[in-house]
């Protein structure tokens, strides 16, 4: 008989949740966002039900909406990424710590040695979500007077990936020998001077730091253009992307494995996780009852503004209630508006419905009792739509209760999902192999 598939996953928890509506939602923790506290005991339970990682996003930049949707938005405020997982891996032992960093508007030097101090702090959890950076607003707070044109952000994230892998290579994983008697703290025969110098980046080397437990920490892709796919094949281990439907899933989850072999790589060494919005109820109609309760909460300044982020373009001055007009393409996402002009084609929404869907939630979702959900997953993981899903909790602390209380233990009758961690690293819970360092074999 044939083996069950497993399927990995992941919570996305910067912002706690994506959807506008959340911090109002009743009970909830308005401040969930912020408050360590809160976060220390939602990384204890998700690492209590066996996840594999606590994925951060990051946003290098505030003023990304018109003020009127800003005074309503729970990402205003929110820890840096490092900072807090240095903190929360302190409070925990097995699960994931996955961080987002920009190639854009960081150096890979700084990016290396974040990382590697991660790896080493949490014992091997450590993941770099390489992303370049959307956000227009964010040039402007490190000295540029305009975004950086998306085929140069792809360019640029590509030679950064090789000189912070390299960088990652710089010792031998035997290279500090600290033996008292000699005297000998590391061995210079096992040390590796990088000296890059490429068409956008020039860094020496070495890295100031022994080479991360895990080899490299776990390399994470977010974006689905043709650049963002390509990168994906060739560099990353788990690609967090965002289809709206299984159909789109499989197409982009063949198109990408199907590139791998290209540079060598096996399909069994990159993990496709979308974006899963999760909400649970006792039956159906109970949990899109608690769906329609949470998008009540969305107040169209809000609405607007995340339609104007997903379209690369304002939208506020479009007429409400008539279809989307035509849009410019832009120079943040492109993957992303790509995803809005087809929904609104195929229903033939108006901008207020659009608006109003993406000001909730418009991703992936899957609405109803434990049972029917876990249904949907595994046709997803057993049609190659996926090989698990990066959970988007829908309030909290309520969602993220529901989904480790009452979906995880479905999953893990039905085989699908670990009743135990099998190792101690992110790599060892995903099934990837530890990197050959590449100056000392």
């Amino acid at each position: 008989m044939t083996k069950q598939r497993q399927m990995h996953l992941g919570a996305f928890m910067r912002p706690v949740s994506l959807h506008t509506g959340a911090w109002r939602y009743p009970r909830s923790f308005p401040d969930a966002n912020f408050n360590f506290s809160h976060l220390k005991s939602f990384i204890q339970k998700l690492e209590a039900a066996k996840f594999d990682a606590f994925f951060m996003a990051d946003h290098l930049a505030v003023l990304n909406m018109p003020i009127e949707a800003l005074k309503r938005s729970q990402t205003v405020t929110s820890f840096e990424p490092f900072t807090l997982l240095s903190a929360l891996a302190a409070v925990t032992e097995r699960i994931g710590l996955a961080a987002t960093a920009s190639t854009t508007f960081d150096a890979p030097y700084h990016v290396a040695r974040r990382f590697a101090s991660l790896d080493h702090i949490s014992n091997g959890r450590a993941a770099w979500n390489i992303v370049t950076t959307a956000n227009p607003d964010a040039a402007l707070n490190f000295g540029f007077d305009e975004h950086v044109e998306h085929g140069e952000r792809y360019k640029r994230a590509r030679e950064f990936y090789d000189v912070v892998t390299g960088l990652w290579d710089s010792f031998a994983d035997d290279a500090f020998i600290q033996d008292q008697e000699s005297g000998i703290f590391v061995d210079p025969e096992k040390m590796h001077v990088l000296d890059h110098k490429g068409e956008e980046l020039s860094v020496r080397g070495p890295l100031n730091i022994a080479r991360p437990v895990q080899g490299w920490p776990v390399i994470v892709q977010a974006g689905q253009s043709e650049p963002g796919r390509q990168l994906a094949a060739e560099t990353a281990e788990v690609v967090f992307c965002a289809p709206r439907d299984i159909d789109a899933a499989k197409a982009l989850y063949s198109d990408i494995k199907g590139r791998m072999s290209d540079f060598g790589r096996s399909r069994d060494h990159l993990k496709m996780l979308p974006a899963a919005f999760v909400v649970l109820g006792d039956s159906i109609e109970e949990a899109k009852a608690k769906r329609a309760r949470l998008d009540s909460f969305v107040h169209y300044d809000s609405a607007i503004a995340s339609l104007s982020i997903a379209l690369g373009h304002d939208a506020s001055a479009f007429d409400p209630d008539k279809p989307l007009p035509d849009i410019p393409e832009t120079n943040a996402s492109k993957s992303g508006q790509a995803q809005v002009l087809k929904l609104a084609r195929e229903e033939n929404l108006t901008v207020r419905q659009l608006a109003q869907r993406y000001g909730g939630y418009a991703g992936l979702a899957f609405v109803g009792k434990p049972a029917s959900v876990a249904d949907e997953m595994e046709r997803w993981i057993d049609e190659e739509a996926s090989d698990g899903f990066n959970i988007v909790f829908p309030y909290l602390p309520q969602g993220l209760d529901d989904v480790v209380n009452l979906l995880v233990p479905e999953l893990q009758r039905r085989g699908r999902f670990r009743k135990e961690y099998d190792g101690e690293t992110l790599r060892e819970h995903l099934g990837l192999p530890r990197p050959v360092n590449r100056f000392f074999e």
